[in-house]
């Protein structure tokens, strides 16, 4: 099996966070440190990723949390800060977070441990669809709401098109729903601090067909087959 697929459908981490534990030299197969992406892992090998032996997870889980605030989005925080592992301590082995929302943003969040899975959902190839509702400070023009569908400037990049709907105008606040299928870290403050805005709140309410719905902070369920299938495709 390829070694980064190998490492993934131990539940360690997606195949292209493989890749880079493979780069820095963290993975060993039988005793011997590998860098090569690309490898091919000899059946009944001995594979260590990061210190510790890993085999593959037979038995796979899907589960959606809503992510509170406050915790991030990592396995483990060498600064020790909360992390969202305790929230899903119960729901299988070998999970860990299919891609990540940042400390203060809330909302939907995928939890596996098929390297398959993540790889599909994290790709940018596959331009998965994902919704968030934001809390602005103050009105939002109709300029700027333009702006954000057109794209805008962030540093070395412009965003792709973006889906924008005002759902709710206020003289301290206004509501926006927006929907993007890139995946850039913080993107949507970003986005809204090019035009001008200041997120107060951040929450993602829909990955691909898969809505948070009335899952409550903190709290996770498993993913339905016909979910697990719709977000495969």
């Amino acid at each position: 099996m390829r070694l980064n697929k190998y490492i993934a459908e131990a539940g360690v981490c997606s195949r292209r966070k493989a890749d880079e534990l493979i780069a820095a030299g963290k993975v060993r197969v039988n005793g011997v440190v590998v860098r090569t992406l690309g490898y091919d892992a000899p059946e009944g090998a001995r594979v260590e990723a990061d210190g510790r032996e890993v085999r593959p997870q037979m038995h796979k889980v899907y589960i959606a949390l809503n992510k509170p605030k406050d915790c991030i989005t990592t396995t483990a925080d060498e600064r020790g800060r909360p992390t969202v592992m305790p929230l899903v301590a119960d729901a299988g082995e070998g999970l860990f977070p299919v891609g990540r929302l940042d400390g203060a943003t809330t909302g939907l969040l995928f939890f596996t441990n098929d390297g398959d899975f993540a790889y599909r959902l994290t790709h940018p190839k596959h331009e998965l669809e994902k919704t968030y509702r934001a809390r602005i400070g103050g009105a939002v023009s109709k300029e700027k709401l333009d702006k954000l569908r057109n794209g805008v400037r962030i540093e070395n990049y412009t965003t792709a098109p973006a889906g924008v709907e005002l759902l709710r105008q206020g003289e301290r606040s206004s509501l926006v729903e927006i929907r993007i299928h890139e995946g850039k870290n913080r993107q949507i403050r970003r986005m809204f601090a090019a035009v001008g805005c200041r997120v107060l709140e951040l929450e993602r309410t829909q990955i691909g067909a898969v809505c948070l719905g009335g899952l409550k902070p903190g709290h996770w369920r498993k993913l339905t087959r016909r979910e697990i299938d719709a977000l495969m495709q």
